[in-house]
């Protein structure tokens, strides 16, 4: 029997707090009572907004908790190679097309209160159905674009692979009980693949990684919920394995707002400044 495989996946671009502190306990007490193994990997590929000594910080932190993990640890920023790879796989497929609007274009132009899961206003294919000649136009001017995924054929492929079955995937619950759910990455749209900014996006970097680091068992946020349903349809699309889910709880303050590095959150460094230990940690967040 394969061993299982866990891990956490911070985004370096500020300071970890208690919120991160659950999603990463979570996944190592799950790794260690499955016997199994756990990760850390550095998902950077926003080079702007992550900052090195945040890559320090998460590294400090997760020590001070008492966590272990593996190395070396897989940073995003050094792979981009290989997500533009994954990326002509789905372009190969007729999957992808550049979109060059910018995000008030799309806002202008999208239907009123059409959004996705994260509250964003759902693509109106502005540039979907652009002739090959203009596409190439605008790209020797050197415009910018993001490659998006043709939903409608995506879907269509994903069928074909699935021979009729529906895409789903599989979510444990805190006692390990398996729930199967049908997938509706349809709610996505025509959703980004690559970025305009970097040759990447969470979505496909995040599966790409998962299968490369045999990741089998998936700990994260409820609030990334949602993204299961596009990241299992970019599975099956690829080639992908598929691995379990487990969608812990949120952490939310007095009015029942999610925590956050934008929002200044206290940190887990200044949690250790003030005189906390990683068991005052553990307590705080309910963990035995």
């Amino acid at each position: 029997m394969a061993v299982p495989v866990f891990r956490f996946a911070p985004s370096p671009n500020g300071p970890l707090h208690l919120g991160h502190a659950l999603s990463a306990l979570t996944g190592f007490d799950m790794a260690r009572r499955a016997g199994g193994r756990f990760l850390v990997r550095v998902e950077d590929i926003d080079v702007t907004r992550c900052r090195e000594e945040h890559v320090t910080g998460i590294f400090d932190d997760l020590a001070w908790l008492g966590i272990a993990w593996e190395e070396p640890v897989l940073r995003q920023s050094q792979h981009f190679a290989v997500y533009a790879k994954a990326a002509q796989r789905l372009e190969a497929q007729g999957l992808l097309y550049p979109c060059f609007a910018s995000r008030s274009e799309i806002e202008a132009a999208a239907v009123p209160g059409a959004v996705d899961p994260d509250g964003a206003a759902l693509y109106p294919g502005l540039h979907k159905g652009l002739r090959p000649d203009e596409i190439e136009d605008r790209m020797r001017n050197g415009e910018r674009f993001a490659l998006r995924i043709d939903m409608a054929r995506a879907l269509a492929k994903a069928t074909e692979r699935l021979a009729g079955a529906p895409l789903t995937f599989t979510e444990l619950d805190a006692e390990g009980v398996r729930e199967v759910t049908e997938a509706r990455p349809e709610r996505w749209g025509d959703a980004v693949i690559l970025r305009k900014d970097v040759p990447a996006s969470y979505h496909l970097a995040v599966v790409v990684d998962d299968a490369r680091q045999a990741i089998t068992h998936v700990t994260r946020g409820r609030d990334l919920y949602a993204a299961t349903d596009l990241h299992r349809l970019l599975q099956v699309l690829l080639g992908l394995p598929e691995p379990r889910y487990h969608h812990h709880r949120l952490l939310t303050d007095a009015d029942g707002r999610k925590l956050a590095k934008s929002a200044r959150d206290t940190g887990l460094g200044e949690l250790r400044a003030s005189g906390s230990s990683a068991t005052d940690v553990r307590r705080m967040l309910g963990l035995s």
